[in-house]
């Protein structure tokens, strides 16, 4: 089994020692220590020393950090983290928080992460939906803008130019800047909207 471990600092000038030294102690060896100088708002995949501490770690491994939240810029972060070590046979140790495997407690407080962390889900999931009605009941509109029918009307008289020049249906959605299926749908909601002509009228009146 291998100890490896992770530090993370915000900027260049904030000092990883106390966080290397605190893996040294617990047995990291310093050739194991993989250390990031970047920004908490990025997502631990986006951190190269992370990926690449990811990307090293095999099963029966250990990834060992000063502090739980070394792991990811929000709690569904770092039990994302968490849970792909962990998918890949490898535990997590935290030294300040009392998050280790091996113990009882250590187990129960990964549970606690757990909950925790879909605890911040639902508050996101929440705040998400009421923004939205609130901007709703503002007279906020949602999904795509209108567009000027008379547009409509020009691009398909390209398009179905386009076809008979012979161009393939994909070529002439491409030339007013759709895709295919959008084409079709066009085509569908033109020909639906076309008025069904009424009868003609006797202008003698005897009809």
């Amino acid at each position: 089994m291998r100890l490896l471990g992770y530090t993370r600092v915000s900027t260049q000038a904030q000092d990883p020692t106390l966080q290397i030294d605190a893996l040294v102690g617990a047995g990291v060896q310093r050739r194991d220590i993989f250390s990031d100088v970047t920004s908490g708002a990025k997502n631990a995949r986006e951190r190269p020393q992370m990926k690449k501490l990811l990307d090293y770690a095999q099963a029966g491994d250990t990834v060992v950090v000063w502090r739980i939240d070394r792991l990811g810029r929000s709690l569904i972060d770092v039990l994302n983290t968490v849970n792909e070590l962990r998918g890949h046979g490898v535990e997590v140790r935290s030294l300040s928080d009392g998050i280790d495997p091996t113990t009882s407690s250590g187990r129960m407080m990964l549970g606690m992460l757990a909950t925790l962390a879909e605890y911040e889900r639902e508050l996101i999931t929440e705040r998400v939906n009421a923004g939205i009605q609130a901007a709703k009941a503002q007279g906020t509109r949602f999904g795509r803008p209108p567009v000027n029918p008379d547009t409509i009307a020009r691009k398909l008289a390209i398009a179905a130019d386009e076809r008979k020049k012979g161009r393939t249906a994909a070529q002439a959605a491409a030339a007013v800047g759709w895709s295919r299926a959008s084409l079709y749908r066009h085509q569908q909601e033109a020909a639906s909207q076309v008025a069904t002509p009424e009868p003609a009228t006797d202008p003698t009146g005897l009809t």
